[in-house]
């Protein structure tokens, strides 16, 4: 009659489930056995019979390779962990740069549209000059007044000649006689207006 085809669904009779198994189970570390030799894999099986019994096979043993598997899985939770961080981070950097790329943006558009008081002095026609002069003027008005307040009640020396009210003086270190100093170079690109 030969060999029949085994239908897969739980042998009903305990003691055929049984012998069932433990055939099988032989049938299966024989070729787990066999996957060690021809490939020099590391296998480890664990299986536990009907009775509740367990049974293992393993090459080199089965804790070695148990502990592989385990301790492969703590570095990948690992990795994974550092990876999401770094994923995060990458996007927050992404953000700023965004960020700052709009400002760049906008900083690029609002220099397009030049204020009167920022182009060259000697460009200047007589009611922008007086303009320039009434606002700067009221700068040092308000320059000294905010000298006036307790922090700069302290101030010794008066650098720039903006403590008095009445007179205005060049600092010291300046040479009065030839005109500003040619270490100051006040005016247009260095930041005074």
């Amino acid at each position: 009659m030969g060999r029949q085809r085994i239908p897969m669904v739980k042998i009903k009779k305990e003691t055929h489930r049984q012998v069932t198994f433990s055939k099988r189970r032989a049938g299966l570390f024989k070729k787990a056995s066999e996957l060690c030799t021809l490939c020099g894999a590391e296998i480890g099986i664990i299986v536990y019979s009907p009775a509740k019994k367990p049974f293992s096979f393993g090459h080199p043993s089965v804790e070695s390779v148990l502990d592989r598997y385990l301790s492969r899985n703590d570095l990948n939770c690992e990795l994974n962990m550092l990876l999401t961080q770094t994923v995060s981070e990458v996007e927050e950097e992404k953000k700023k740069g965004q960020a700052m790329a709009d400002v760049r943006k906008g900083n690029a558009a609002r220099r397009l549209v030049r204020n009167w008081w920022e182009g060259p002095v000697d460009e200047m026609n007589v009611v922008q000059l007086q303009v320039m002069k009434c606002a700067l003027e009221e700068l040092r008005k308000i320059v000294v007044s905010e000298t006036n307040t307790v922090p700069f009640k302290e101030v010794k020396e008066d650098v720039f000649g903006f403590l008095d009210t009445n007179k205005v003086t060049a600092p010291s270190y300046m040479n009065t006689s030839s005109g500003l100093s040619n270490a100051y170079h006040f005016g247009y690109g260095n930041g005074c207006f």
